[in-house]
């Protein structure tokens, strides 16, 4: 059985209660600044290099639970004034108290456990955040390198046991690396579809010491990324003109906003209220656009509203916005919208996906167009393709399902 390890100095690690929570402020995620080359980690342990990167990175607040395999780490940013530690019962409480940050502030949310049981207590966030696209980066204690694969006391392979539930993860093999890695992880956790990383570190290597000047420039072969504004913005204008002619052409169009609309609610509403497009929003989208607004469907599926479904099932264009077509939302599939479909075969309409990963795009429900890429910027580009239609008989349908 896993044992943790006590960290001595856990009674004072706070000296008032003002560190138990973190105030909410809005900010806006970014990737992190990217160097060639540099010398400034010469000299520091690992540990200490971990510290410097974290106050780089704007972190000001960790949630975690200490033990033996990441003592370096605690020991490096006990009192630090670059940021506050959340000293929680159980690294999943630390990891839901992380997601709740990185959703109520935009920015991500670091985790801080050890190895073994600390690690693998963090694999229920990792996948909650994995299925709601939340940016977590969890920093996890492991055994010395030497010791590896050796059953060594708390060792786990926690790269395998989450890879299925990160977006990525990576176990640091030398101290030269760990920069690196840790802004290659900041990258992916922020970039594209936002979500979860994990990062291994080996108790030798936050306790070694840089003896060389290190690459820190993110060496990421096969990620892509979809980055905040999509670099491929040509191929998408003749999707978002396709899109745009299948929206004018329609009678009965409706929005159906998901997650992906949360930072681009200005956009969003700009569309909605201009082009006089009613709104619907699947749990997490719910706050994106004003509920008491009278285009506002309230939340679509099955715990929604029956006018949201309604409207749906009767609408014949369904514009879905950063919506990943939960099957809480469709209910069987192949009876999801059909009136858009129809029309989507004849051109008079269909169902439209904005999302910032193509891999979203058509993977659970037929789409005619998709249009991929970050949603505030395409959603601009869109709104001036609209024409501007009051259509009263589909509002008078949708008010009289909605009384």
């Amino acid at each position: 059985m896993f044992r943790r390890v006590a960290f001595s100095a856990t009674s004072s690690f706070h000296r008032s209660k003002s560190h138990l929570a973190a105030p909410v402020a809005a900010a806006a995620a970014t990737a992190p600044p990217t160097h060639a080359k540099t010398d400034q980690h010469i000299g520091h342990s690992g540990a200490k290099i971990f510290h410097n990167l974290m106050a780089e990175m704007g972190v000001d607040t960790i949630f975690g639970y200490p033990g033996g395999a990441i003592l370096p780490v605690f020991d490096e940013i006990f009192e630090s004034p670059h940021f506050k530690f959340v000293l929680c019962r159980h690294e999943q409480g630390a990891g839901h108290m992380a997601q709740g940050y990185a959703r109520a502030t935009g920015k991500p949310g670091v985790v801080l456990v050890t190895s073994g049981p600390g690690a693998t207590n963090t694999v229920t966030p990792l996948q909650d955040a994995l299925m709601d696209g939340t940016p977590i980066i969890v920093f996890s204690g492991q055994v010395a390198t030497p010791v590896l694969g050796t059953d060594a006391f708390q060792e786990a392979d926690i790269l395998g046991i989450t890879r299925p539930c990160t977006k990525w993860n990576v176990q640091v093999r030398h101290v030269n690396d760990l920069a690196r890695n840790v802004r290659e992880a900041f990258h992916i956790a922020t970039t594209g579809r936002p979500g979860p990383v994990l990062v291994d570190l080996p108790k030798d290597i936050t306790a070694g010491i840089c003896q060389s000047v290190v690459s820190t420039t993110p060496q990421l072969i096969g990620y892509y990324g979809e980055d905040k504004v999509h670099g491929n913005r040509v191929d998408q204008a003749a999707n978002l003109a396709e899109a745009a002619r299948l929206i004018n052409v329609s009678k009965k169009p409706v929005i159906y906003a998901g997650q992906g609309t949360q930072h681009c609610s200005d956009q969003l509403r700009e569309l909605a209220i201009t082009m006089n497009l009613p709104v619907t929003t699947s749990f997490q989208g719910m706050g994106a656009f004003d509920e008491t607004h009278p285009l506002s469907l309230h939340m679509l599926g099955m715990h929604g509203s029956a006018y949201a479904n309604y409207a749906i099932q009767d609408s014949d264009c369904v514009i879905a916005i950063g919506a990943r077509f939960d099957d809480r939302v469709t209910g069987r599939v192949r009876d999801f919208a059909p009136e858009a479909r129809r029309a989507g075969r004849l051109g008079q309409g269909g169902i439209i996906h904005f999302d910032i990963s193509g891999k979203q795009v058509g993977k659970i429900v037929p789409t005619n167009v998709g249009v991929v890429g970050d949603a505030a910027y395409n959603l601009a580009q869109l709104l001036p393709q609209l024409e501007a239609k009051p259509r009263p008989e589909w509002h008078a349908q949708l008010n009289g399902t909605s009384t």
